[in-house]
């Protein structure tokens, strides 16, 4: 299904700017964080959700090792609007505060701060299918608002690494500043697939590693996230996002699942 993208947005300016790595080396001194001047009224998530969300547990023969999928987590309305929200934000080759080796990521990416409204909902709906603890941290109970949206285009890929773990961010109460979180880091990388091989995605699988060279490919499907341990663990996965071979992008967002610190 082609989207339909609405018409009615708020202005969007930056809250943060950040050194920005790019894909093939190098940096740009200050890439933007955005958010929006208000709340979108595209991007307020039901609180009244339905949907059968299903968690599938993924082995990849490993002792320690966490992966797991939730499908069905939004409906395909919010997807669209997140996607949106991602063009109309303005995907570019630099990534505001990571740092990749020349030739390891290779897409497009935006970074903004959701609201309440959204990152509420979104945790309500999966918190259930968390782990409460992780090497004797305990979840917290809501999401870093900062979000890591990708979009590959053919012919793109993320090239085989581990996720660094994250402090969280939020949004200042004037909608002008970034703020980081004095307590908390991120244990678990969510990746939340906005659109996939039901509406036309060739490749773009997410391959997590094993031992001894063995693999799981997870195939992107519109409202299903990954999810996998990450930071510098025993149980940390190594993994990567695979080529995209058609024409239809692939966009995803990294979400961080943040535990006490």
């Amino acid at each position: 299904m082609k989207p339909i993208f609405t018409e009615e947005w708020p202005q969007h300016w930056p809250v943060a700017y950040m050194q920005g790595s790019l894909p093939q080396g190098g940096y740009i001194e200050s890439t933007p964080v955005f958010a929006f001047a208000y709340t979108p009224s595209q991007l307020v998530f039901k609180k009244d959700y339905l949907a059968d969300i299903k968690r599938k547990d993924i082995d990849l023969s490993l002792n320690n090792i966490m992966a797991f999928t939730l499908s069905n987590l939004l409906t395909t309305e919010e997807c669209i609007h997140l996607i949106e929200a991602g063009e109309r934000l303005g995907f570019r080759p630099d990534a505001p505060g990571i740092s990749t080796p020349p030739g390891m990521r290779l897409n497009k990416t935006v970074h903004w701060l959701a609201d309440d409204s959204l990152i509420q909902p979104l945790f309500k709906r999966m918190q259930k299918f968390l782990p409460d603890m992780i090497d004797g941290r305990q979840l917290m109970p809501f999401l870093s608002q900062r979000l890591n949206m990708y979009k590959y285009n053919k012919g793109d890929v993320f090239n085989d690494h581990i996720d660094g773990d994250w402090p969280g961010y939020s949004l200042s109460e004037d909608r002008n500043r970034m703020d980081e979180w004095p307590n908390g880091r991120s244990c678990l990388t969510m990746l939340l697939y906005l659109n996939g091989v039901e509406e036309g995605v060739e490749g773009g699988a997410t391959r997590l590693y094993g031992t001894d060279g063995n693999y799981t490919d997870v195939l992107p499907r519109q409202a299903t996230a990954l999810f996998f341990r990450h930071g510098f663990s025993i149980g940390s996965i190594r993994h990567k996002g695979c080529r995209v071979e058609g024409e239809v992008p692939k966009y995803v967002v990294r979400i961080n699942i943040m535990y006490s610190s």
